[in-house]
């Protein structure tokens, strides 16, 4: 933690990307960073899947026990527009908060390059304001229809940066409703808690004010504004969004302070940017009477562990002194000296 009592203001926008289109989204990503700098934003938080946007309505051809071909496609379609880490997107992103001078987080789909390349993960980027990439965090949890399309991160990113701007780390929509989940962002001294969202029913604001009373930290939830006329025409599956409403995601973005008042928002049925200067004094002053990891627990009653190890579905191992030829020949040298 620099400093405790840093003032300055944060941004959270509600926006639509171009669906489906991973560079117009980055580039709809990059003005909207630049806009909310220019309102006096330090810090900026972008919604869930902003890059290249939340496939909400799809069912990508799954039913149990078979699968279609324009499923494949539409999947097909968001892989190719999904964010590589690192990659393009990342560069771009990292040079506007360089450019702005703000610290950024930013809700992607992001596609594994490490392993099978095959998977997808809804991710958030944070990012400094110099434009490096502090860190990625993975939605542990996937709900509902997600868990079609999306794997599940690990303990490895469920990590609090400690930044300029104070300590600052988030989960993704109803990863939200895990409380411990909670409790290992709250344990890690978090101040500025981000919450973007593909929920946009009233309760959401409820879920983000409780956060805010529980953590004693500032909360920022951000949602997208979709209606179905910003779907592409083409997009394999459209049709499935006939019997839906016109709009799909009404937002209701919003910040909240460390002691559950909403400073800003909740924002509904239109694009825009909330802002809200935080005095990170509050949460000082708020953990008088409530520290859920210090003072007001019971670890003689209650204890949460955490697996921070990154879970890899695929470990190599050299072994000491060489590969493992090498380490073969070795032990028959060993059994041979043994036998004389």
């Amino acid at each position: 933690m620099r400093d405790a009592f840093i003032r300055y203001r944060a941004a959270v926008v509600q926006a639509a990307p171009a669906l489906f289109d991973g560079k117009a989204s980055t580039a709809q990503a990059v003005r909207l960073i630049g806009e909310a700098a220019a309102g006096g934003a330090r810090l900026v938080l972008l919604p869930e899947a902003f890059v290249p946007g939340y496939p909400r309505g799809m069912s990508f051809g799954m039913r149990v026990g078979s699968r279609n071909a324009a499923g494949r496609l539409l999947w097909q379609t968001c892989w190719d527009n999904a964010v590589t880490v690192p990659g393009p997107a990342v560069e771009a992103l990292g040079a506007a908060c360089r450019a702005a001078g703000v610290q950024a987080a930013v809700g992607v789909v992001e596609r594994d390059g490490a392993f099978g390349r095959g998977t997808l993960y809804c991710s958030l980027l944070h990012f400094g304001a110099d434009g490096r990439l502090l860190g990625v965090h993975r939605k542990l949890k996937p709900t509902g229809a997600e868990r079609l399309v999306w794997g599940e991160g690990d303990g490895s990113t469920l990590v609090v940066h400690d930044t300029p701007l104070g300590r600052i780390g988030g989960l993704v929509c109803w990863e939200n409703y895990m409380p411990l989940a909670r409790m290992a962002l709250y344990a890690q001294g978090i101040q500025v808690y981000l919450a973007p969202t593909a929920d946009a029913r009233d309760t959401w604001v409820a879920t983000l004010r409780h956060i805010a009373c529980e953590g004693r930290c500032f909360v920022l939830g951000a949602n997208q504004f979709v209606t179905k006329t910003m779907y592409p025409p083409g997009l394999p599956g459209l049709e499935e969004l006939g019997g839906q409403p016109e709009t799909l995601c009404r937002g209701g973005s919003a910040i909240v302070s460390p002691m559950g008042e909403v400073l800003a928002g909740p924002l509904w049925d239109q694009a825009g940017i909330l802002f809200a200067d935080l005095d990170l004094g509050e949460v000082v002053r708020g953990k008088l009477d409530f520290d859920v990891a210090g003072h007001y627990a019971r670890p003689d009653v209650f204890q949460l562990r955490v697996n921070t190890r990154p879970n890899l579905p695929v470990v190599r191992r050299r072994a000491r002194g060489g590969d493992t030829s090498g380490a073969a020949a070795a032990s028959n040298r060993k059994t041979a000296r043994r036998r004389t």
